[in-house]
């Protein structure tokens, strides 16, 4: 491509590694195709990727219009600020900055929302905010009382009625501030009458053309703004008077870099409703932290419907058909057969859906208590002992009909299944003229459920009834509802298809991640050997540490496997806990910070409190917790003196984190992280993956391989991937399992890249001292840290 991208490269020189993948991507892109990217920790990934993507934009022979970065980590979407801003920042005198923007959710540029004012907060702003924007919209509509001008007008005037009325003068005029910047109008939301409405939309609806782009109702020049983050979005938005959401929506299509979430293409409703426009062949994807896209595309292409949501349809449907039956002449009775008349659903079909949704209610009602019946006898006494739990609608190891479909049949036909989905958008319609209230309304959400349940096969989805772990002391004491939030749950085992179908919409792109390794099964269960058949190269890339091998010393200490069988419960003297307790010592003994990850928070608290009793330096447990929780956690490793933070695998701290410089010393992995395999879905997806991609399907490997084992070795790598961040940082990396240091039935180490099964060498567990010794583990540690 005659080297252009150096041009928006944000850096003097690239690493040689970086350049080859530049090339790759910019290449392979052009032949509508993927460039699939193993690089390791301090490779430079992420300017790889925008440096590619950016130039096929800038290039005017390329078809590419804009960049959209997927990812699955907050870090990493800080990242991609931080260079986009680098590049910005070194890009020739005589070029424009390249436009970008962040998508976040409506909670986060909601001026009500972000200050908690007008009835609107976190768990409030979807619903309100559908509320208020089809109350401005039918005030202003060709049947509405008023103009979106006169109501945006309104609102800005309140604040001098205010003042001549005295009722604020000596304070001033109190208006909302948000994102630094004060808007035009009250810290509430206005009134038409007796009709609330959202200034901010009022405005943005007042500035959309009649048949123009959106992008013309934008009040300030974004071109040359360089990066918008969401600051930068909300101020400039609510600061003009008009809906910074409503903003982003419009700018979307209009700037050259999308920064977003997995979910913004790869869940169904939010295309749908937001951002189906950036997904077309004029899109360079870049999907980093890939190799977390199957996981989580698993659970954005699977659905399910609760127990309070089936209660809620039935209460919908029962409000529909009553004005009907009780006084069809009446106001509501006469709204209700109007709207039926101009739809294609009879009455009948809503009192069929409602017996339907009741009687669906009522078996899995019988369904849980049936199952606590058996499973635990004693559970209308013992509440408080109740596990989150799993009911399995069929064998999980056997694809075939699930047991609620098999009732169904038996009392329903086809058409209330089918057409359960065009019942609940209608009967959503009809509440939303009944009454004004703002909430999401749940029998579309049941209708859609009951359609995909229909539709979906039981090879590759999985039914179960999902219990977890709630408190409502509205139940009576002896109701499992008490304790139980139960959900009717379709489970995708297979999301390669649906992730092939999204990749198959852009025009070629890059996966990258530091932990991809087994190329061929990412392939295989993302779905790009389909892409590959159907024409969409995909081109492979694995670059190692290039950094100074000096400044490394790593691991793979041969103890024994750390199994249920060899270990036993967490608290037992087994001489393998024993083990395992003398190597994490070892090196957390020493000077430096330590991050050690075992398999699942209750081996990590076993873990933490056997240190505290041998350690002398501070021993730190990261627990299940909430966001505020983590990031006080990571304050307090990061802030100075030498600590150990113990955590689970399967956690948030192992994997995007950035412990650069000297904030990590040391990671030691105790065992590889196998989920639950007893779970009846683990076991489903087992069985799914084996006749997808095992010796009778596609890929030659067990399911058990590939949906478990090396997902399980991804983290391991994740957590020790953790040390090395840049050419001058030295760190230790320990894998402490028999399964990493030996090639045997059980063995882990063909999971890993060759360059770095070269450098995990096997020692024993009483070598393990003197090789931290040999590589001067301590006097670096000390030297840094102090």
């Amino acid at each position: 491509m005659g080297e252009t991208w150096r041009a928006v490269f944000g850096h003097d020189e690239p690493y040689p590694e970086q350049a080859d993948g530049i090339e790759t991507a910019i290449e392979t892109a052009e032949r509508g195709g993927f460039a699939v990217i193993e690089g390791a920790c301090g490779t430079g990934k992420t300017m790889l990727a925008l440096t590619a993507g950016i130039d096929r934009v800038r290039d005017p022979d390329s078809s590419f219009e804009r960049v959209v970065v997927l990812t699955s980590v907050k870090q990493q979407l800080r990242q991609f600020e931080a260079d986009v801003r680098t590049i910005n920042d070194n890009l020739p005198d005589d070029w424009r900055p390249v436009s970008a923007l962040t998508l976040v959710g409506k909670a986060d540029v909601c001026p009500y929302s972000r200050e908690r004012v007008g009835r609107i907060d976190e768990s409030t702003v979807y619903d309100r905010c559908e509320g208020l924007r089809e109350r401005t919209r039918n005030l202003t509509g060709s049947e509405g009382p008023t103009t979106a001008a006169t109501l945006a007008a309104d609102a800005r005037q309140a604040q001098t009625g205010l003042l001549d009325s005295g009722g604020n003068a000596s304070t001033g005029p109190d208006y909302l501030e948000t994102a630094g910047e004060p808007t035009p109008y009250l810290p509430d939301t206005a009134e038409y009458g007796d009709t609330e409405y959202c200034p901010f939309y009022a405005q943005y609806l007042d500035d959309l053309p009649e048949d123009g782009d959106p992008v013309e109702a934008v009040p300030f020049d974004f071109a040359d703004r360089g990066l918008l983050d969401t600051e930068d979005l909300v101020g400039l938005a609510a600061g003009h008077g008009t809906c910074p959401h409503s903003m982003l929506g419009a700018l979307l299509p209009h700037v050259e870099v999308v920064i977003g979430n997995y979910y913004h293409a790869f869940d169904p409703r939010t295309v749908d409703s937001f951002t189906g426009a950036l997904l077309d062949e004029s899109t360079f994807v870049v999907c980093d932290e890939a190799h977390m896209l199957e996981p989580r595309v698993r659970d954005l292409v699977s659905d399910g419907v609760g127990d309070a949501t089936l209660r809620d349809a039935e209460s919908e449907l029962t409000r529909v058909i009553q004005p009907v039956e009780l006084d069809a002449e009446s106001r509501d009775g006469a709204l209700v057969r109007g709207e039926l008349a101009e739809s294609d659903v009879s009455l009948d079909e809503l009192r069929e859906t409602r017996a339907f949704v009741r009687d669906l209610r009522e078996e899995l009602d019988r369904r849980v208590r049936a199952h606590l019946d058996r499973e635990h006898p004693a559970w209308r006494t013992a509440m408080d002992d109740l596990p989150d739990d799993e009911i399995p609608l069929r064998d999980p190891e056997t694809p075939e009909p699930d047991a609620i479909t098999e009732w169904a049949e038996g009392r329903y036909g086809d058409d209330v299944w089918v057409r359960a989905e065009t019942v609940g958008a209608v009967v959503a319609r009809v509440l939303n003229e009944l009454e004004e209230e703002d909430r999401e309304r749940a029998v579309p959400t049941v209708g859609r459920v009951l359609g995909a349940w229909y539709r979906a096969d039981h090879a590759r989805y999985f039914r179960a009834i999902d219990c977890s772990r709630t408190w409502n002391e509205t139940e009576p004491a002896d109701s499992w509802r008490r304790i139980y939030n139960a959900r009717l749950s379709l489970h995708n085992c297979v999301p390669g298809d649906a992730i092939a179908d999204r990749l198959g919409d852009f025009g070629g792109g890059v996966l990258m991640s530091a932990t991809l390794e087994p190329l061929d099964v990412f392939r295989t269960v993302t779905g790009l050997d389909d892409l590959e058949d159907a024409g969409r190269p995909v081109v492979e890339r694995t670059y190692g540490l290039t950094f100074s091998a000096e400044n490394r010393a790593s691991f793979a200490v041969d103890a024994p496997a750390f199994t249920h069988e060899n270990r036993g419960a967490p608290g037992s003297a087994s001489e393998t806990r024993q083990v395992y307790v003398d190597a994490v010592a070892e090196v957390a003994g020493r000077e430096g910070n330590v991050l050690v990850g075992m398999p699942n928070y209750a081996e990590a608290e076993w873990m933490a409190g056997e240190l505290e009793a041998r350690l002398d330096s501070p021993v730190l447990l990261d627990e299940s917790s909430d966001d505020g929780a983590t990031e006080a956690l990571k304050a307090e490793f990061f802030g100075g003196g030498s600590k150990t933070l113990v955590t689970s695998l399967r956690g948030t701290l192992t994997e995007g984190v950035d412990y650069r410089g000297d904030r990590l010393h040391a990671a030691v992995v105790c065992g590889v992280p196998l989920v639950d395999t007893t779970r009846p879905r683990t076991r489903a997806v087992v069985t799914a993956y084996d006749r997808a991609f095992g010796s009778d399907g596609r890929g030659g490997r067990s399911g058990f391989e590939t949906a478990l084992t090396v997902p399980a070795v991804r983290k391991a790598r994740q957590a020790v991937g953790r040390v090395i961040r840049g050419p001058d940082e030295r760190g230790v990396r320990v894998l402490v399992d028999a399964r990493y240091a030996r090639d045997r039935w059980n063995g882990v180490r063909e999971y890993f890249p060759e360059w770095e099964r070269a450098e995990f060498q096997p020692v024993s567990p009483d070598m393990l001292p003197l090789g931290l010794d040999r590589f001067g583990y301590s006097s670096f540690c000390k030297s840094e840290h102090t």
